[in-house]
């Protein structure tokens, strides 16, 4: 649909809360999406300059557009989210997650049997979870099992059957894990109070157990009877060992959902926490793939909905990092300081970002069990795309990194028949520019590389990708020109966001299919230098082995330097300051050191 094409129909789009969906020439539905104000949200899509190309690509194909009316944003986000869930729709987020959780299920009979299932039934029984591990499952079904006698047989106890005698008691029973109901050993009250116990420890609260145990304990022990008070203590002990590798945080917690998001290009990672009691009884991370121009903000509600759904959470307050706006405003939305919900919040960030290394670490594990088959078609789709002149069978790769503006440093990773050559990694610490001057150092870097090739003798890469646009690349050509390799081997720059490819001197951008073989290798071959340049910076950061002219200056220490520097950018940037200037900024005794170091003529 094009904007003309639009503009004829935008007055029937409604100025009101809703969602709208976009379907294709076949009348397939390709997108679903919510708006405060339908009309404004929808023409944004015709009006402005599309800057990604998956929302060009979505643009192109919309032959038909829907919306629905609701009252309150939060019809529109809930009806969103089942829209996408039941279509799934080709631009919509994705989450990737196709597992099967287990369940603690509470089976609909008299007498009813807890046990573990993976299959969610419509029968009427009460099912506890889903859990992201098998094994806390079966660890909380063990606990349970040494705890509290249940049944484990598949009689049908009926009141008629027990009363006629129809069963009689097995090993469970003389082995202490069940109380008889099978011959009126044991009344439904009483296995209905065991039942109501075992809730309260799935969720974590194991309180109300403790007491009874240990009113139990005392009962038995003022009767004399010490050793079924002996056999009592023991539970407790096991429930108080148990609570301590549970509880996480703090009992005064009550119930949360802690929500981390970490998000790099189309792909984001959101991680879980569910809290219960003060019991993280859930972690869980999952994977989106955004299809196009989607804010954090977006994914993550996205994930909210889906995952509290989907753990059946009830919590009343959601911890996240940043403000949202959660449509229901029942839920507290809490943007910790400090204390025991900032721990949490940290605990969740540190699990997705575990998560997320996992997964890349487990994709280049992919990539390099790939038969060489398979590899070399991908090098030969690569050739073909960028019209290279030969196989791209030698890949090198440059980006820049620094720290808030401050200490830039340079790094290469080398990829050889489609994976990672390791030992032909390369740092370089900038030597030849001051300040902050990302094509300067992107020269550099590039420089220092292919004169060593050269001296050395050694091959050259078929294809060389500069990580940035325009001014990165034109730089990279300089010292390439500098050293006479025009022509001698290909170089190219890969925009930082949009995927984008550029060839020197070229005005458009080469975009390669968005699910192509070759442009995931570029993705691949460009996350791997983004890892290996922001480890080294870290390594160095955590060394203390940056230095810089300001620490120098007697009576200037590493913090103040380091703040102007994130303050200003660059040494040159602080030379050009007057004294009133740096004194606005660090306080006049430092001011008058670092002003006079720096013009001491």
């Amino acid at each position: 649909m094009t904007s003309q094409e639009f503009q004829q129909i935008s007055h029937t789009i409604p100025n009101h809360p809703g969602i709208y969906k976009y379907f294709d020439d076949a009348g397939t539905l390709i997108y679903v999406g919510k708006a405060k104000h339908l009309r404004k949200r929808v023409s944004s899509y015709f009006n402005k300059t599309v800057s990604n190309f998956k929302t060009y690509e979505l643009v192109q194909r919309i032959a038909r557009i829907e919306f629905t009316i609701v009252d309150t944003e939060q019809d529109a986000f809930l009806l969103e989210n089942s829209l996408i869930k039941q279509f799934q729709p080709k631009y919509n987020i994705m989450l990737k997650d196709d597992k099967t959780y287990p369940f603690i299920v509470i089976k609909k009979e008299p007498f009813p049997r807890v046990f573990l299932t993976r299959r969610k039934l419509k029968d009427g029984s009460e099912y506890i979870g889903p859990f992201t591990a098998v094994w806390r499952v079966r660890e909380i079904l063990d606990f349970i099992k040494e705890n509290i006698p249940l049944r484990t047989c598949k009689l049908n106890l009926t009141k008629y059957n027990i009363e006629r005698g129809k069963f009689k008691v097995c090993l469970e029973y003389h082995l202490g894990n069940c109380k008889g109901p099978c011959e009126g050993f044991q009344s439904e009250e009483d296995y209905a109070e065991s039942i109501q116990q075992i809730r309260q420890i799935v969720k974590g609260n194991l309180s109300p157990l403790m007491n009874h145990f240990k009113k139990e304990m005392q009962d038995f022990a003022a009767n004399l009877q010490f050793e079924k008070a002996e056999l009592i203590r023991q539970k407790i002990v096991a429930l108080e060992s148990y609570q301590s590798k549970s509880v996480i945080v703090s009992a005064h917690l009550g119930n949360l959902d802690v929500f981390s998001i970490s998000k790099e290009h189309e792909t984001a990672y959101v991680n879980y926490l569910m809290v219960e009691n003060g019991t993280i009884i859930h972690t869980h991370t999952v994977e989106l793939q955004a299809q196009i121009e989607e804010t954090e903000e977006d994914i993550l509600l996205f994930a909210i909905a889906n995952l509290r759904e989907q753990f059946n959470s009830f919590s009343k307050e959601i911890i996240v990092s940043k403000p949202i706006e959660f449509p229901d405003n029942s839920i507290t939305i809490t943007i910790p300081k400090g204390g025991d919900k900032k721990k949490l919040l940290e605990l969740s960030e540190k699990n997705v970002n575990y998560f997320k290394e996992e997964l890349r670490k487990k994709k280049m594990l992919r990539l390099e069990e790939q038969t060489e088959n398979d590899k070399q078609k991908v090098l030969k789709q690569l050739q073909e795309d960028l019209s290279l002149p030969a196989l791209p069978a030698h890949i090198e790769c440059f980006d820049n990194s620094n720290f808030q503006g401050s200490y830039p440093v340079s790094a290469m990773v080398c990829f050889k028949n489609g994976v990672p050559s390791k030992k032909d990694y390369r740092h370089f610490n900038v030597k030849t520019v001051e300040g902050i001057n990302d094509f300067a150092t992107m020269k550099e870097a590039v420089h220092r590389r292919y004169s060593r090739l050269q001296r050395e003798e050694k091959p050259l890469p078929q294809l060389v990708i500069i990580d940035g646009g325009k001014g990165q690349l034109s730089s990279a050509m300089e010292a390439i020109k500098e050293l006479s390799l025009v022509g001698k081997m290909t170089v190219v720059g890969l925009a930082k966001n949009e995927e984008e490819i550029f060839f020197p001197g070229d005005s458009q951008s080469l975009k390669l299919s968005w699910d192509s073989e070759s442009l995931k290798l570029v993705r691949r071959i460009r996350d791997e230098v983004h890892h290996f340049g922001i480890t080294f910076h870290r390594d160095k950061r955590s060394k203390g082995t940056f230095k810089n002219e300001l620490e120098e200056i007697t009576g200037i220490g590493k913090a103040t330097a380091e703040q102007l520097l994130k303050r200003f950018r660059s040494i040159n940037q602080i030379k050009q300051l007057t004294e009133r200037e740096l004194t606005a900024e660090i306080g006049g005794s430092k001011a008058q050191k670092v002003w006079k170091y720096f013009h001491e003529e």
